[in-house]
């Protein structure tokens, strides 16, 4: 199993460790309910230094992205960072990831833990033309600090102006006395919030900073169980979950990141699905009745007959209802459409609602 840089320092806190995608990682500290609390009225600290890295150079970094991923790379600025994914060739997603354009031919990818090694081998499967690739993902530490009051708790560590920063851009700059930290003003909470890339020899110096910092702001360290319920309640997609090597962008609610302005792997059959239309799409769904749904539970009919199943389930702290995910018949898919949730060969009543569960 794979340690972060910050593994002993989680243990020093008492956090709950817990495998997740190979490594060592935060579950909780003080409990889910309390630190998704803190993220979404102060500031909380996320580790997610698993997550993969890649650098991509040279004159045909762009025309390899634009080939592997679906959304279009070249609206992208210097300073500016796009959600993407890549398609397979099957008609699913190979994996969700974040491209950032360093310069017009430094690109950098970041990848779902648990896809690295996968998503190395299927871009370079494709990498004809000689672009050059780094995977720095085990020299690179990952931290998000995430809330309302992340700004305001982090602008004494950096000259950057954190406040006038746009959503979804970066800069480089100077942060708590380190060269060269990539901040960026993205996040899988919902609560705003920036994204600080450096490498794993300052990590140690840059978490103290951070907490130093934000002590008057009442900071907090936060595991990856918070991190799910804070997702979930934006109805954000969770790779290995809501999205698969078996589910389309188009399923998904991705089209959005699915331009057929230029070619790209399965382009032409995600159109053609795109323009007959699709037989089941992902909804969002709170319980009516009482029970918490589960991912791979039956979502089932009046009657009882199988209709789709849940990919995200939980019971959502900041709006203290049950709330899901899952795929179901198109024809279902309409926002107040009565469905059932089967626990434990119970069917529970729930309805369809429109994503955010969180506004």
């Amino acid at each position: 199993m794979k340690n972060t840089a910050l593994t002993e320092k989680h243990i020093s806190l008492g956090a709950k460790m817990v495998p997740f995608a190979g490594y060592n990682m935060p579950v909780q500290y003080e409990g889910i309910n309390a630190e998704h609390a803190t993220v979404r009225s102060a500031v909380g600290v996320f580790d997610v230094s698993h997550m993969g890295e890649f650098i991509l150079k040279g004159e045909n970094a762009l025309d390899l992205i634009q080939r592997v991923t679906s959304n279009d790379a070249s609206k992208l600025y210097d300073g500016k960072v796009q959600y993407s994914c890549l398609p397979n060739t099957e008609g699913g997603i190979v994996d969700d990831l974040l491209v950032y354009r360093i310069d017009e031919k430094t690109y950098m990818l970041v990848v779902n833990a648990s896809n690295i090694e996968k998503d190395w081998n299927w871009i370079q499967k494709y990498n004809t033309a000689d672009v050059e690739m780094h995977n720095i993902s085990d020299q690179t530490s990952l931290l998000a600090i995430q809330g309302p009051k992340a700004a305001d708790a982090l602008q004494s560590l950096t000259d950057i102006d954190l406040a006038s920063m746009e959503y979804y851009s970066f800069k480089k700059g100077t942060f708590a006395g380190v060269d060269n930290v990539l901040v960026s003003a993205t996040g899988y909470t919902g609560a705003g919030g920036f994204e600080i890339y450096f490498e794993n020899q300052y990590a140690d110096k840059i978490w103290n900073a951070i907490f130093e910092a934000g002590a008057a702001y009442g900071m907090k360290p936060i595991g990856l169980g918070a991190r799910d319920t804070l997702r979930l309640e934006m109805g954000f997609c969770l790779y290995g979950n809501d999205i698969d090597d078996t589910t389309s962008p188009i399923e998904a609610g991705l089209g959005w990141i699915t331009k057929f302005t230029k070619p790209f792997t399965n382009s032409e059959a995600l159109l053609a699905q795109k323009e007959a239309g699709v037989q089941r799409k992902l909804i969002g769904f709170e319980m009516i009745d009482r029970g918490i749904p589960r991912h791979d539970y039956p979502i089932v009919d009046a009657l009882g007959n199988v209709i789709g199943k849940v990919t995200s389930g939980t019971q959502s702290p900041s709006l203290q209802k049950a709330i899901g995910m899952g795929y179901v018949n198109k024809e279902l898919a309409k926002e107040g459409t009565e469905i059932f949730i089967d626990i434990r060969n119970s069917k529970i009543k729930a309805k369809v609602v429109k994503f955010p569960f969180y506004k």
